[in-house]
């Protein structure tokens, strides 16, 4: 989850009015991205999110959304930097809770939002929910994972505080940090939820390093 957010039960997750959109069962994934072209048909054979962990800069790490193309190489539909993990001494540790980024591995696509509402300090607007996952050391379980970016629910930017990070503004290339989940700044996370309305919704995500 983002830096400093806190996030909402996930049975408040699904009670919300309007609430998260649920995804369908999900295609096999390829195991990386490729450069190509899009084309219009790229729902039919299935889209899903793929994460590439920058392990030199955690903040400049890339989300793909891809198109699966069966017996063929998987095509690029769109790419967005994006962070996670809160850039600290454990900030690249998966089994470290609020802490470091998503542990390596397939999760399901859960659901996503347009206008969600995670309270105080929590996340809001544009989220996509992913599975819970355990970590590589088989006991540590991350869970209220999201792709996500800061903004209010509605989607609107909050107002500049000078000395002040605001969790409803983004600022700057620091703001890629995070307590675990993917974070997007809000134009591109927008481009994502346009992108995936028009080839299909991705419904899985797979994570590498």
């Amino acid at each position: 989850m983002g830096i400093r957010h806190r996030i909402a039960p996930l049975a408040a997750v699904l009670a919300l009015a309007g609430g998260l959109v649920a995804t369908e069962a999900a295609p096999a994934l390829a195991a990386r991205p490729a450069s190509g072209q899009t084309t219009g048909t790229a729902a039919a054979d299935g889209t899903y999110l793929y994460f590439d962990k920058n392990q030199s800069n955690p903040r400049n790490s890339r989300l793909y959304l891809m198109k699966s193309v069966p017996d063929a190489r998987d095509t690029v539909l769109a790419k967005y930097r994006a962070g996670s993990g809160d850039g600290g001494p454990r900030g690249k540790d998966e089994c470290a809770s609020s802490q470091g980024w998503l542990p390596n591995g397939s999760y399901q696509v859960l659901a996503h939002d347009k206008h969600y509402n995670g309270g105080d300090q929590g996340i809001n607007g544009h989220v996509i929910h992913v599975q819970d996952k355990v970590c590589e050391n088989g006991r540590t379980t991350r869970a209220e994972l999201f792709v996500h970016s800061e903004m209010w629910p509605e989607g609107s930017q909050a107002a500049p505080q000078p000395g002040k990070d605001s969790p409803y503004r983004w600022e700057g290339s620091d703001d890629y940090r995070s307590l675990g989940c993917i974070k997007l700044s809000p134009s591109h996370i927008k481009n994502l939820f346009a992108k995936a309305g028009q080839y299909g919704w991705p419904t899985k995500l797979k994570v590498t390093s």
